[in-house]
């Protein structure tokens, strides 16, 4: 009898559209907010979320019920349009109780709010945590912990049979064709949902223990969760402000350091994209290379600091150079992995060397990104890796030009091609980039400006609004015209352009 129960539900799940469950899903979790703000006796704002949930759930369900037996059609590109709409429409929705809540602001900006949560950019149009009440820093970092969730099982469930995402290094096929035998014997919708029952556990689970571990570090119940919640999904919220605002210390900066390892390569967690190679984390080269860059920018960081730092007394030097070594470690993981959090020793650090804000290295570091099929923006490690191996041959070559290529077990993930695939994505990303810094220069940005904002929004990384530049980008005094360019900024950053290109081919779309 329980085994019929579940069977019927899961064939009602399966003919439900997917825009229609993820709607169903932020409506139910608007409740959380809801009742915590209860719990605080803010009732304008628990009504807000409570209403706000309630109408989602009526307006899911007249829609379910008017599908009754109709199950969608669509296919793999229909569920990529979804997550189109998702990042694009679906944050009108999420912004009504945002807006309803605070009062005090446009709807626009509430809007680009959740924008930029979705996405898991974390770009802040309020930098004062104070303007905005305890349920709404709970909100943000909830609508980013799941966008992050989303990521992860369309990945493997979307993204991966599609051969974007970065896949397409890794997947015989041209990006966007569906692959025979992941998409045309295999039920989209099915697999949809045993990846979404498979994965959705570990998240919470992980972001469970990194917040149980956090509230033993010191941190009150809100950091705690919402910081966990940030760096599990590579968001970077803070309801205070980030790290420095919070009581765990340099306890919580190692805890937040440990699972930022998760954004390197799906490998961390999962084995369910490893299509080709082996599933071992250290045969995997982006988890390597994510190892090298994190080790040897703090180093290379180090003797900067130490360089300039000689002439000061010998007894201050150790625990300065710790603490420098320790701040470059955590920041350098953290904008690679595209979280944005800053440790407390970073600014130390600088003003221990005299080094001046290093904008540049967080921008190439954010540039750079984390691993496919994470909650990391970016260009991605696995790119990188293919245009690092094509760089490398024709080193060879030079030398050797007779030289005959063998694979070996270390590049066997990467497909013949992919190095060519790679660089064809790097120009698609630095085309955008350049039509995005454009779009904000027409709309009253300088060049610093645009292009620091460009680079935030096109990797995900919103903290480098605050940092990135000489003086904090204050986004909230921008034009209109600019916060839409920088909504539709994250949404291309998340999504990535080649998707965009295979949902514009017509061909693609055929029977």
């Amino acid at each position: 009898m329980v085994r019929r129960r579940q069977t019927s539900e899961t064939g009602l799940l399966r003919q439900l559209p997917l825009a229609l469950l993820i709607w169903g899903l932020f409506s139910l979790m608007m409740w959380v907010p809801a009742v915590y703000a209860l719990t605080l006796n803010d009732h304008p704002t628990s009504r807000s979320f409570f209403y706000a949930g309630i109408l989602g759930l009526v307006v899911v369900t007249t829609i379910s019920l008017a599908r009754a037996g109709r199950p969608s059609r669509h296919g793999l590109l229909g569920q990529l349009a979804v997550l189109l709409s998702t990042f694009a429409v679906l944050p009108l929705f999420l912004a009504v109780p945002f807006h309803d809540a605070l009062k005090t602001t446009s709807f626009l900006n509430a809007y680009f709010e959740m924008v930029s949560a979705i996405t898991t950019t974390g770009a802040e149009m309020f930098p004062d945590p104070g303007r905005l009440s305890a349920p709404l820093h709970l909100w943000r970092a909830q609508v980013g912990w799941l966008g992050g969730l989303v990521m992860w099982i369309a990945a493997s469930a979307i993204l991966a049979p599609l051969s974007l995402g970065g896949f397409e290094v890794t997947a015989q096929g041209q990006p966007g064709r569906v692959l025979v035998g992941q998409g045309e014997s295999v039920d989209p919708r099915g697999r949809l949902l045993r990846v979404a029952a498979t994965l959705a556990p570990v998240y919470a689970g992980l972001t469970l223990v990194v917040a149980i571990l956090l509230l033993a570090a010191g941190d009150s119940g809100l950091v705690a969760i919402c910081h966990a919640m940030s760096v599990m999904a590579t968001s970077g919220i803070s309801p205070v402000g980030g790290l420095s605002g919070g009581a765990s210390g340099l306890t919580g900066e190692a805890i937040l350091f440990l699972f930022m390892f998760f954004a390197l390569s799906r490998l961390t967690f999962s084995s369910d994209t490893a299509m080709r190679g082996h599933a071992r984390l250290d045969q995997d080269p982006e988890f390597r290379i994510g190892l090298l860059i994190l080790l040897g920018v703090p180093a290379l960081l180090f003797l900067r600091h130490w360089s300039g730092a000689i002439d000061i007394a010998s007894g201050e030097n150790l625990t300065l150079a710790l603490r420098a070594l320790w701040g470059s470690l955590f920041t350098v993981m953290s904008f690679l992995s595209t979280t944005g959090f800053e440790s407390t020793d970073w600014a130390e650090a600088r003003q221990w060397s005299g080094l001046g804000t290093p904008g540049m290295i967080l921008l190439g570091l954010s540039v750079i990104g984390g691993g496919v099929a994470t909650t990391a923006g970016g260009v991605k490690l696995l790119r990188v890796y293919a245009l690092y191996l094509n760089g490398t041959r024709e080193l060879q070559r030079l030398v050797h030009p007779s030289s005959v290529s063998s694979a070996t077990g270390r590049n066997r993930r990467i497909q013949r091609g992919g190095a060519f695939i790679a660089w064809v994505f790097f120009m698609l990303f630095a085309i955008s980039l350049a039509a995005i810094a454009l779009a904000l220069a027409a709309a009253g940005s300088d060049f610093e400006t645009a292009m620091v904002l460009s680079i935030a929004t096109l990797s995900t990384t919103g903290p480098l609004i605050e940092i990135g530049a000489q003086e904090p980008i204050r986004l909230i005094e921008m034009p209109a015209a600019a916060k839409l360019i920088l909504s539709g900024a994250m949404i291309i950053g998340r999504l990535e352009t080649l998707a965009f290109i295979a949902l514009i081919t017509p061909a693609l779309w055929r029977n």
